[in-house]
C-alpha cells in the first residue's frame, strides 16, 4: 500500500532491522517502551489479526516467538511483552506485534502506581544499533 509507513519500510524507508525472512520483517521501535522494543510486521499488507490468512500465522508468531527468547541472552530481559491491537489503538493499519523486553521492575505496569505502558522513550546515540546487534547475534 502506497501510504502505509510499514510497507515503506518493508520496501526499504529507513530502519533498524533485526530479521527479515520472506513473510515477515522485524525492526526496533524508533519510540520504544525500553530498549529493545521491536516490532514484528508482514512484508505483505495485512491491516489486522484477523486478515491474516493462516499460512502467514505460524510464520509471524514463529518470529515473535524467536524475538522473545533473544532477549534473555541478548539484553538481559527476565520476560516479554507481546502486544497486538486490532483496530483500537492501532496506530498503523499494517499488522504488528509489539515484542518487549521485561525486567521485574521496569514499571511497566506498577500496582498502586499507574501504568506507564505507553510512555516512549528515545535511544541514546548509538544505542539502537548496539541493541540491535546484540539481538540479531541472539537470533543467529
Amino acid at each position: 500500500m502506497a501510504d502505509c509507513v510499514f510497507c515503506a519500510i518493508v520496501n526499504g524507508a529507513p530502519h533498524i532491522e533485526i530479521y527479515r525472512d520472506e513473510s515477515t520483517v522485524a525492526f526496533l521501535d524508533r519510540a520504544p517502551l525500553v530498549p529493545g522494543h521491536t516490532l514484528v510486521i508482514t512484508r505483505r499488507h495485512i491491516e489486522t489479526l484477523e486478515d491474516v490468512p493462516e499460512d502467514l500465522l505460524a510464520p509471524f508468531f514463529r518470529v515473535v516467538q524467536r524475538l522473545s527468547r533473544a532477549f534473555a541472552p541478548a539484553l538481559g530481559a527476565e520476560g516479554s511483552l507481546v502486544a497486538i491491537n486490532t483496530r483500537i489503538s492501532q496506530s498503523v493499519p499494517h499488522i504488528h506485534a509489539h515484542v518487549v523486553p521485561r525486567r521485574k521492575g521496569d514499571r511497566l505496569f506498577s500496582p498502586g502506581a499507574g501504568p506507564m505502558l505507553w510512555i516512549r522513550r528515545s535511544y541514546k546515540d548509538g544505542e539502537a544499533e548496539e541493541v540491535a546487534a546484540k539481538l540479531r547475534a541472539a537470533l543467529g
